[in-house]
């Protein structure tokens, strides 16, 4: 019997049901909530790609370092970027946004409509925020500063690694990049000819994997909290369930469902500037006014998804106190 995932149907069946209300958080524009966050924002991890493949950089410095003019459109400084070069006109665009102090993360993905006068411009098409777990899972926000000087390789760098990106892109081009956390040990190993990369509790959109079936080729930048070296790696994907793969991956006595296969084609250890810039530890209290549970509610009713099911869920929503609540019991009960 194989255990690798080839297919959609097998893909879900392994994570799950998709829950009723996994896209109504998104919305295909800038409101005011993800103006503020990005306001409040000194770190985002951008991926650029096509159907060709995807790659990653970071941006980082002073709070508010993106600009948006329009609910449609986010323009990024190049001096921010690493690595400027990868943003081309008609790629597309995916990226992260942490907040110091919270776990929840903003996704915003689009395209970039043009790379002049200075400027990087994203036509935006999707916005929404993320949970916590990847964050949490890492202690991400619990480090302090760490200065560490000595080389590494990348076998050692994949080992200490606590938070990562993972950057896909579909048949079509349309780029995803998602967040993924785990002590050091269980987030990234590495043997002679792959690194492991484990699936563990999220919101079950399976964006990524679903990429990885139609187009394995991947990005993924990872670190160490508190420090300010990122591990790159660019490789084609697998998706298995491998019960071996899967028992050297578990948290405890939980095993993650699937593992991912990456053959690296090219990995290395590299400083970065951005991620240096944005000073983010000791993390600083997080802004008053940005609370994640009121930006779920906010982006549910500005869903434009109609019928039954949405209407229920915007009526779920309304309850006061059921998004917090349904929150916390999700990050204490759901990590593994």
């Amino acid at each position: 019997m194989t255990t690798r995932i080839t297919d959609a149907d097998t893909l879900q069946r392994c994570i799950g049901a998709l829950p009723g209300p996994r896209d109504m958080k998104v919305i295909d524009h800038l409101d005011t909530w993800a103006v503020r966050w990005l306001q409040a924002s000194p770190l985002a991890f951008f991926g650029f790609g096509d159907a060709e493949g995807i790659a990653i950089t970071v941006g980082g410095g002073p709070t508010g370092f993106a600009r948006t003019d329009t609910p449609t459109t986010l323009d990024l400084p190049p001096t921010r970027l690493d690595d400027p070069r990868l943003a081309r006109a008609g790629q597309s665009f995916c990226s992260l946004w942490l907040v110091p102090g919270l776990g929840e993360t903003l996704r915003i993905n689009g395209q970039v409509a043009g790379v002049e006068d200075g400027r990087i411009g994203i036509a935006v098409r999707e916005c929404y925020l993320h949970c916590a777990k990847a964050l949490i899972r890492s202690d991400f926000w619990q480090a302090a500063p760490d200065p560490l000087t000595a080389p590494l390789t990348p076998v050692q760098a994949a080992a200490r690694s606590r938070f990562l990106v993972l950057a896909t892109v579909d048949a079509a081009g349309q780029a995803d990049l998602s967040p993924k956390g785990d002590p050091a040990g269980a987030l990234l190993q590495a043997d002679e000819a792959a690194l492991w990369l484990p699936d563990r509790p999220g919101n079950r959109r399976v964006d990524s994997f679903r990429n990885l079936l139609e187009q394995p080729r991947l990005s993924l930048a990872a670190l160490v909290p508190g420090q300010t070296r990122l591990l790159h790696v660019r490789g084609t994907a697998t998706l298995t369930t491998d019960a071996a793969a899967r028992a050297r991956l578990a948290v405890g006595d939980k095993p993650p469902k699937l593992v991912t296969r990456i053959a690296p084609a090219h990995w290395a250890v590299r400083d970065s500037p951005a991620l240096a810039a944005a000073a983010l530890w000791p993390a600083t209290q997080p802004p008053d006014d940005l609370a994640p549970a009121e930006i779920f509610k906010a982006h549910v009713r500005l869903n434009r998804s109609s019928g039954l099911q949405a209407a229920m869920v915007r009526a779920a929503v309304a309850v006061p106190g059921l998004v917090r609540h349904g929150l916390d019991q999700d990050y204490k009960k759901n990590l593994y």
